[in-house]
């Protein structure tokens, strides 16, 4: 099929739809309680309505006709496709709990593989929505084709592939639209070229690890690869079990060993005495968590360490909840169960302001976070971190969402659950917040829903509570393979 021919198949569509080691034992955790304790917690009636309130955002915000998910709401500049995965994920959830029917969740899920496989591809810079098999970060909502100068990105493509195969997984019945679903799904999957993001000869090389055969960030037709490669611990794991898990278009072993793993053993260390992998902002502990359950699986850096990945990201929990009851720098509205640093907006770029006697800077949107590599705060709190984070410690992480609810009410929790962020600190109605609004003595609020930090809430809410995500992609046989080709054994991976 041409790429006209494909575009006219996806305008079509478009059309249709207008119409182990060293770490503080779990007695030492504040608030621990017992495992019945904690599933209670996640079936209470606020962790109900909140999973409720957040699955509406995605079914009522993300266009039926075109599956073109909004990056937020209500300003919805754009769509993301990385908000799309979790959109897929999302109908899935909504068609288990009831709140859907699991017919109509199929056939929206149905529609939006449709739309995406049918999608323009090709180098051009414009008119398209990807290239070899991915996609761009930023789509527009008017035609689903690539935002301005926005990246064919690598990890949002993955974000979106998780969603799509975990749909592939989840609507397992033989019946005409669920077997479209899998073949969808499988189609697209297989469609992606993993090697192109594999620097060539000619390539420069990335910037963050000269030496790197991992894989690449990005990729613009304007100027080639992004500078820096999939390299350190970070969020980028689920690129490289989708890479390696390609059955037609792998990469090797050597793009994880020495791309994204080449760096880990710097991003170990200690933090208000855990010892885990860093990385500041929790986003990087939670994505791949989402969709793949690493309890009792190790790979050849974990194995030596003597933990596995989901202990590791309940550490990082544990020693950011551990920096907010310290909070070192004295910002307002820390300590207690208000805490969570992650990538989120902000009040704006802002200076000369005092907090505490001190002066202090604030910032739009940032990847915010604490480790023991770097500290990155100003003041701003996501919901997003920990919910996130409820099956690593669902006893700091339900009290927290509770707490943020309780103390700031309709500035901060609305009809689709959370919005992005608040800063008690910043409470200078002087200031011109174009991201969300000042309130006199209680501090800044944003204005939109991210798709991205609704997402994970919802999805870790619900692998608390049933496992769901984890259960049904523990069967998707790319999953098992990228995990085994990365060198992955131990725990379900033996059943």
């Amino acid at each position: 099929m041409s790429r006209f021919t494909t575009a006219f198949a996806f305008t079509v569509l478009l059309a249709v739809g207008a119409a182990s080691c060293a770490g503080a034992p779990p007695s030492q955790v504040p608030g621990q309680s017992g495992a019945s304790d904690r599933v209670a917690a996640g079936e209470s009636a606020f962790a109900q309505e909140l999973a409720r309130r957040t699955f509406d955002y995605f079914w009522e915000t993300t266009d039926p006709g075109n599956c073109l998910a909004p990056d937020r709401w209500p300003s919805a500049p754009f769509s993301s496709i990385a908000a799309t995965g979790f959109a897929l994920t999302a109908y899935a959830i909504g068609a288990e709990r009831g709140y859907v029917p699991r017919e109509e969740a199929a056939a929206r899920t149905r529609r939006c593989l449709e739309v995406y496989l049918a999608a323009p591809q090709g180098p051009e810079a414009e008119r398209v929505t990807g290239y070899r098999g991915f996609f761009y970060h930023f789509l527009k909502l008017s035609d689903g084709t690539r935002h301005k100068t926005t990246e064919l990105s690598s990890v949002d493509t993955s974000l979106l592939f998780a969603g799509v195969l975990f749909a592939q997984s989840y609507y397992d019945r033989d019946e005409p639209v669920e077997r479209a679903i899998r073949e969808a799904a499988d189609a697209l999957y297989r469609r992606a070229d993993w090697t192109f993001f594999l620097r060539g000869p000619d390539d420069p090389p990335a910037a963050n690890l000269p030496a790197s055969k991992g894989l690449a960030m990005g990729w613009k037709p304007e100027r080639g690869f992004e500078s820096h490669d999939w390299v350190g611990y970070n969020e980028g794991m689920l690129i490289y079990v989708l890479a390696l898990g390609s059955p037609t278009h792998p990469v090797s072993r050597e793009a994880w060993d020495a791309g994204w793993a080449a760096r880990l053993e710097q991003d170990w260390g200690e933090y208000y005495g855990y010892e885990h992998l860093a990385f500041e902002p929790l986003f990087g502990h939670q994505y791949s968590h989402v969709w793949i359950d690493f309890r009792g699986i190790r790979d050849d850096f974990m194995r030596a360490k003597g933990i596995d990945y989901f202990e590791n990201s309940r550490r990082a929990t544990l020693a950011q909840y551990a920096y907010a009851q310290d909070n070192p720098a004295g910002w307002a509205g820390y300590g207690g169960d208000i805490w969570g640093l992650t990538a989120c907006d902000g009040p704006g770029h802002a200076t000369g302001y005092s907090v505490g006697g001190e002066p202090r800077e604030f910032w739009g949107y940032s990847a915010r976070g604490a480790s023991p590599i770097r500290v990155r705060d100003d003041g701003t709190v996501a919901p997003t971190a920990a919910g996130g984070s409820i099956p690593f410690a669902p006893e700091i992480a339900l009290p927290a969402l509770q707490a943020m609810k309780d103390r700031y009410g309709t500035h901060l929790y609305t009809e689709y659950g959370f919005k992005d962020a608040f800063n008690p600190s910043f409470t200078f109605t002087d200031f011109d917040s174009k991201s969300g609004q000042v309130v006199a003595g209680v501090g800044w609020f944003a204005r939109d829903h991210l798709g991205i930090d609704q997402g994970p809430i919802l999805a870790m809410l619900e692998n608390h509570r049933s496992e769901l995500i984890w259960r049904t992609m523990r069967k998707n046989p790319y999953i098992r393979a990228g995990l085994e080709a990365i060198g992955f054994s131990g725990g379900w991976l033996e059943e």
